[in-house]
């Protein structure tokens, strides 16, 4: 039986999950959905794709809850399946990004650290957004997730050589970006 209370703490609805409480597992989900949500709408810029990624990576979460061992934090093991279900769902609705030789990739300067402090959270995840999907998959999965090119090439099935090249342009497009942005910014402002 199922006793409502106002706070139950991850390791309570996880061990309730693992007796198959249907309850335990919608609080747990309520508990952890919107971030997740975010981490889902990474990869995607559409909100009902990134909703099918949630749900399809709940269901992942709770056929394999037993499998959680407790090492290291449920939420970053939630977080995990997440990426990799959202590269799943890239995998199949998404053509395979092109190759793109290393040498033709060239190397970019960073975007001004200036004109990203002057970004919110908010436009950011709007200007990541805008990139291709393959594009954004090898940024997020690089540089916000902190995969290595061997494991990114590895996940979604390319080269390291083609994760380095598709990570340049991501940045060289994002520089792009942010740089216009700021020009609308400060033509605005005056």
């Amino acid at each position: 039986m199922f006793l409502l209370k106002p706070t139950y703490t991850i390791e309570e609805l996880l061990g309730r999950c693992r007796a198959g409480e249907r309850k335990a597992q919608e609080l747990l989900y309520n508990q952890l959905a919107s971030k997740m949500l975010g981490v889902c709408m990474r990869y995607t810029n559409n909100r009902t794709e990134a909703e099918d990624m949630l749900q399809n990576g709940f269901i992942k979460v709770f056929k394999n809850i037993n499998d959680y061992r407790g090492e290291g934090a449920f939420e970053g093991w939630v977080r995990r399946i997440m990426v990799h279900t959202s590269i799943e769902y890239y995998r199949k609705h998404y053509r395979i990004i092109q190759p793109m030789d290393i040498a033709n990739a060239g190397i970019e300067p960073a975007v001004e650290a200036t004109a990203i402090t002057n970004l919110d959270v908010k436009d950011l995840m709007n200007v990541i957004q805008q990139l291709t999907p393959g594009y954004r998959m090898v940024f997020n999965l690089y540089a916000i997730e902190g995969y290595s090119h061997k494991e990114v090439a590895a996940m979604m099935g390319i080269t390291e050589g083609t994760s380095k090249s598709q990570l340049s342009r991501a940045r060289t497009i994002l520089k792009e970006l942010v740089t216009k942005m700021e020009g609308k910014t400060y033509g605005n402002a005056g």
